[in-house]
This record gives structure tokens, sequence and C-alpha cells, in this order.
């Protein structure tokens, strides 16, 4: 189609394109219910918008209970050619967030009793900036130790839908293929030159 030629689909459709483009998060269906207006059908739509893109670069994918344009899983291998990685989560990092995602909510005592080894700060620290934990209240036990769990942000990093759609717990150790426009790349890299504390190190 010229670039001057007018777009004869339907509006809706339009629509629910651009603002799935320009969010920078997955839309859910009461955003894009408020984009469309009143009489919308936000799933028929989305199922159009999937049909019209089946086969292109980028797909529409259900990601952390919305909806979000992601690249197509069989380019993976050519993007990760040219996209630049700027830095990895430590291994340590990630086998607690396996534990934190598959036990939540969870103490930190906890994490490192399932890992068999004492659990840095820096390591909690790394997944609190990357925005894939967040405090989730207190254990009723001495002390009141604070208990982790994932955020919607872990959703959409690892392509799930909701946390019933975990794989298995060595599953999230695997490298990561890069959504579109993707953030900084949270595949595990080799061992700290600092590692966790071993057994029997107090920690806070």
């Amino acid at each position: 189609m010229p670039p001057d030629a007018p777009d004869h689909r339907d509006p809706a459709l339009r629509v629910a394109e651009a603002l799935l483009f320009a969010s920078d998060r997955p839309v859910s269906a009461e955003r894009l219910t408020a984009a469309l207006g009143p009489g919308a059908d936000p799933a028929a739509v989305i199922a159009a918008l999937r049909d019209d893109y089946a086969g292109r670069g980028v797909e529409v994918a259900a990601v952390a209970g919305g909806w979000q344009f992601r690249t197509a899983p069989d380019l993976a291998g050519a993007l990760t050619r040219v996209i630049e990685v700027p830095r990895r989560l430590p291994r340590a990092a990630m086998e607690a967030l396996a534990v934190i995602a598959w036990r939540q909510p969870v103490t930190r005592a906890e994490i490192e009793d399932a890992r068999g080894v004492s659990l840095s700060p820096a390591s909690l620290d790394a997944l609190l900036e990357a925005g894939l934990i967040a405090p989730r209240g207190r254990r009723e036990s001495p002390g009141r130790p604070t208990l982790w769990g994932t955020t919607p942000r872990f959703l959409e990093q690892f392509g799930l839908r909701s946390l019933a759609e975990l794989p298995r717990p060595g599953d999230l150790l695997a490298p990561l293929e890069p959504p579109l426009d993707p953030p900084p790349d949270l595949r595990p890299g080799p061992p700290d030159d600092a590692p966790d504390n071993p057994p029997g190190t107090p920690s806070n």
C-alpha cells in the first residue's frame, strides 16, 4: 500500500495495534476497552489482530494478564546475533528467583534452606532492581521476616500469562529469548566473582 494511501482496516483493529505498539507493558482488557470505546469486544479485536500478524516478525502474545507485541520465537537466533547484552543476573540470583517463583511467598531463610547456601544481600538487591520480586508482607513468626513473591514484571520477562504457567524450576535458569525492544538481559551469567556465603555463615 502506498505511504499516503488510507488504511481501510477496521478502526478498532488500528486502535488496538497502536496501543500495543506504544505501551511499555502488557495491555489489559480494561485498558483496551477504554481505548476502543463502548460496545467494543476486546477479545474479538485481539483475535483479529493476532490473525493479522500471524507469520510476521512480531506477534501478539498473551502475557501477564494482557497482550503485548513480541518477536516471533523462530527469529530468536537471528536477533541474538545483533542485539547487545548489557548485563546478566548472577547465577545465585536466578536460583533464588526460581525458589521464590515456585514457593512464594517465602522468607530469605526459606530460600537459603532450599538452595543449601546463604543468600547474599546483593542477590536479593539484583532481583529487586530488575523488578522481578517484591515484598509480600511478613511471616507471623519470631522476628517477623519479610515474605518475597514475584511481580507482573516477572511474568512479562518469562512470557507467562499467570503463575499457573510456570515451567519446571530448572527451566527458569535457561537462556531467555529477547522480547521486542528488550530490557537488560536477565539470562543467568557465570558464577559471581564473590559467591554467596557458604552454609553456616551468618546472614542478615
